[in-house]
């Protein structure tokens, strides 16, 4: 298989993926791109439509009514559009919070989110739970992000406060939901952020990409 100018970054909730992604794509100048925010576009849909969230065929048949473009360019923040109305600032509601993962459970919904991401061109950074074993296993470098569940708990609580227990609790619950999505690339490179902050978590990745990055191209 060939190989292409993408590093897929993956890790379970909370392990810090989406914000290194993003630092490392920034420091190579690469587009950065989201899967979330795609996931976050069919539930806000939903919603908006009063779609029965568990009604996979339903969604799906409101995704396919629909054009849902994401839009990323280097050093900008991805953005949304939807039937070419820029939405990106309703994806990130309380609502929406709380019923993505019912939206994202179904596997319909996951082959409609990885057809659109496969449809990026040229080089990018890519994060999400199952990049580099599912959705584009030709990627040339494919981190794997780990920590154990009590720090990501902590990341957790400091980002949006809560019950340090409870939050706890929550993830391993996730974590037990989504193995399979969990499950890493047998080529990719593992880094456990336990004990790492944001700039040693990018520091370690880059010195992983490095020289591999350049030689790739």
């Amino acid at each position: 298989m060939e190989k292409r100018r993408i590093i897929t970054i993956d890790g379970p909730a909370a392990s810090g993926k989406s914000s290194v992604a993003r630092l490392v794509a920034d420091k190579l100048e690469l587009p950065f791109v989201s899967s979330g925010l795609l996931y976050r576009a069919a539930t806000y849909l939903a919603l908006s439509r009063a779609q029965d969230l568990e009604d996979e065929a339903g969604l799906l048949s409101l995704l396919e009514r629909h054009d849902v473009d994401l839009i990323a360019i280097p050093i900008e923040p991805n953005r949304v559009q939807i039937d070419a109305e820029d939405l990106t600032a309703a994806l990130h509601t309380d609502d929406v919070d709380a019923a993505v993962s019912m939206v994202a459970k179904h596997k319909g919904v996951r082959r409609w989110v990885d057809a659109r991401l496969r449809e990026t061109k040229g080089a990018f950074v890519v994060e999400g739970r199952d990049m580099g074993r599912a959705v584009f296993p030709e990627a040339a470098h494919k981190v794997y992000l780990t920590a154990t569940p009590e720090a990501r708990a902590l990341r957790r609580v400091g980002e949006r406060a809560g019950n340090l227990r409870d939050v706890t609790a929550l993830l391993r619950l996730r974590d037990e939901r989504d193995a399979r999505q969990l499950e890493p690339a047998a080529d990719a490179h593992h880094i456990d952020t336990s004990d790492l902050d944001l700039d040693a978590v990018v520091g370690a990745v880059l010195a992983y990409l490095e020289p591999g990055w350049t030689e790739a191209g």
